[in-house]
């Protein structure tokens, strides 16, 4: 792309230490006012008798492989033990046993003194890269594989070594100090906190804790924080940005590639709408009329709200997706006599239906009674709810033109069925009774839109995604604003938390979902109003947990081709989860449906933040008798 005024007017920090000049010009290139202050410095370690010992092993044939992280890192090794050990001895060492370069900085480092890696990891050239070259067939089994570290530990690679039999023998030559002159980068954090900035580019992961050490000794680190929300955050790539998410800062922009000209490149592109859509969310909660979460309501000690906070409850919260539907008979009655569609334009009888499903259930929370696709409509799809064949959109987005099509709403007053649904259906509940609102996600919206209805391959769904990444940006980030703002709404009028589903993003991988899936859905949730429980909940590949999780969410929904407690572990202690018995259990037997519901919450463990609920919806033929008996069991056995 040539665009080379894509940061036009944007106030762009740089927190780069070691290339400053370049990525000022970078910046400038492209439009924007550079400012960039050095966050960090390499320090070698002095009088590094663990190098020096390491060295000696080397030497000796005590090191099987050698896994070299950082070019400099390769530098300060020979720096730290040259004085000590012969250095071509040294070097002759390295080249009769397996090296491997994390990236190419490295295999630089090893050309300056003659040397050549066995193996080089691909991008993004993160740990995980690298323990995927090891496992295409570099045996490590009982060897000692040498691990050149920089700045800090990297305790989930050293677990993925020993984990496939090898001996780890790490050694520091350097560390990450702050710059002897930190003026500039408290000026660029004071900026911040001021609004004086509009983008923030991490080009390392180590300059995500120097920055919130400084803030913290500048006690501006609350402050920040919240800036941050109104700023877009670059970061150079994945080991950057998995630092940037481990200390809760927001990743708004990752390049495909791992360097610094891709990441501004990028920054370019996409860095305005993202500017304006942050600042538009920040505007709407600040316009709220009052706070979202009242501490003096009845429901919000209950057990699902205290579940979404990770507070002990008495007993396990549960609720059903789908609870009120076509396996309720007085769901049936009401459904003979509208449509579909008009049944989720009537508020009085979505509360109608809902509440009902609630007396007969015994739930500990309801869901508002809707659909995924009406938000489609005023978007300018074609809807209709076929007999028999489920949603049909008739003018469907097939080509990327047809994108321009798709309108995004600021002003959602074609759904006030939908609010008046949230506002009909709290005033009809019990007080302690929390009510849930929810909202497609924007990958399972933009299938609806590209598919004209469901999908077993998705083809034209991929087939736009892969061909034009810029007219599926566009469509995501339309969906994305629109649900924030739609989800947003519906707090507004009552409801106390809020569901993402995500139901179809199954068909994708962890690669795809990364690229193309997660910027939107993060961008929903960190623009929903602060303090309401958020649950994120997609469906069909549990491969992609970790990505979900990073993607935020108070509370992670589970389906059921994955184990609870493989999932938590995977997903993270701090995050509530939801799930996940699977929806065909309800089919069997009530003897066997109690033994996989003792299953589920022997696997939560009796742990603060387990949400009891099946792995998706209820179906049809479920018998209704088998709906009320799982709500009894999981309250029975969960008593504590």
């Amino acid at each position: 792309m040539s665009n080379t005024s894509g940061l036009t007017g944007l106030r762009v920090a740089s927190l780069e230490s070691r290339k400053q000049e370049e990525i000022a010009r970078l910046i400038e290139k492209f439009g924007g006012q550079p400012f960039v202050s050095a966050s960090l410095r390499e320090v070698p370690i002095s009088e590094n008798r663990e190098a020096i010992d390491f060295a000696q092993s080397v030497v000796t044939g005590g090191i099987d492989v050698m896994i070299l992280l950082t070019g400099v890192g390769f530098r300060h090794l020979l720096a730290a033990v040259e004085k000590h050990v012969d250095r071509q001895r040294f070097l002759n060492s390295l080249a009769d046993i397996v090296t491997i370069c994390r990236g190419p900085k490295p295999v630089v480092a090893m050309s300056e003194v003659g040397l050549k890696p066995t193996h080089r990891v691909p991008e993004p050239n993160t740990w995980r890269e690298l323990l995927a070259t090891i496992d295409a067939g570099i045996p490590v089994i009982n060897q000692n594989v040498g691990l050149q570290e920089y700045g800090v530990t990297n305790r989930s690679l050293i677990a993925g070594l020993e984990a496939r039999g090898a001996r780890v023998v790490p050694v520091r030559v350097y560390q990450w100090e702050l710059p002897i002159d930190i003026a500039s980068l408290e000026q660029n954090i004071r900026a911040l906190c001021a609004g004086e900035r509009d983008v923030l580019m991490f080009t390392s992961a180590h300059q995500a804790v120097n920055l919130l050490r400084i803030a913290e000794q500048l006690h501006l680190l609350d402050q920040l924080r919240e800036a941050l929300k109104k700023t877009v955050v670059v970061s150079i790539g994945p080991t950057t940005s998995e630092m940037l998410r481990e200390h809760d800062l927001p990743v708004d922009i990752e390049p495909e590639h791992p360097k610094m000209g891709s990441m501004v490149m990028a920054a370019a592109e996409q860095a305005a709408e993202l500017l304006a859509n942050k600042r538009r969310a920040v505007i709407s909660f600040a316009s709220a009329d009052s706070p979202p979460l009242d501490k003096n309501a009845a429901w919000y000690n209950s057990p699902f709200m205290k579940a979404c906070r990770l507070e002990p409850t008495n007993v396990t919260p549960v609720w059903l997706m789908r609870q009120a539907g076509r396996y309720m008979e007085e769901y049936r009655q009401v459904r003979g006599q509208t449509s579909f569609l008009d049944l989720c334009k009537n508020p009085q009888l979505c509360s109608e239906v809902m509440c009902t499903a609630v007396r007969k259930l015994g739930v500990d929370a309801a869901i508002i009674f809707s659909d995924l696709l009406p938000i489609l409509e005023p978007m300018g799809l074609e809807l209709e709810f076929a007999k028999g064949e489920g949603p049909i959109i008739y003018n469907p987005v097939r080509a990327p033109a047809d994108v321009d099509r798709v309108e995004e709403l600021e002003d959602l007053s074609e759904l006030e069925f939908v609010f008046e649904t949230v506002r009909q259906t709290r005033a009809d509940l019990p007080a302690d009774l929390p009510l849930i609102g929810f909202a497609g996600a924007p990958f399972t919206l933009a299938s609806y839109t590209i598919e004209g209805g469901s999908s077993r391959t998705y083809q034209h769904t991929k087939a736009l995604m892969y061909r034009d990444e810029g007219a599926w940006r566009t469509l995501m980030t339309r969906l994305a604003r629109t649900v924030t703002r739609y989800l947003n709404a519906q707090i507004k009028a009552g409801a106390q938390a809020v569901q993402i589903f995500d139901s179809w993003v199954g068909c994708l991988g962890p690669d795809d979902y990364r690229r193309y899936v997660m910027p939107y859905s993060k961008m929903i949730i960190d623009g929903v109003t602060p303090g309401v429980p958020v649950i994120n909940f997609a469906a069909g590949n549990p491969a992609l947990l970790p990505l979900i999780a990073q993607t935020g969410g108070h509370v992670i929904g589970i389906d059921w081709r994955v184990r609870l407690d493989d999932a938590w572990k995977t997903v993270g202690y701090d995050r509530a989860v939801q799930g996940n018995l699977d929806p065909l259990v309800l089919l069997g037997e009530q003897k066997e449906i109690r033994r996989r519901v003792k299953e589920v919450l022997d696997q939560a463990a009796g742990r603060p933040g387990h949400i009891f609920n099946l792995g998706h919806g209820v179906v049809q033929q479920t018998p209704v008798e088998n709906a009320v008996a799982i709500i009894e069991m999981v309250h029975e056995l969960s008593q504590r």
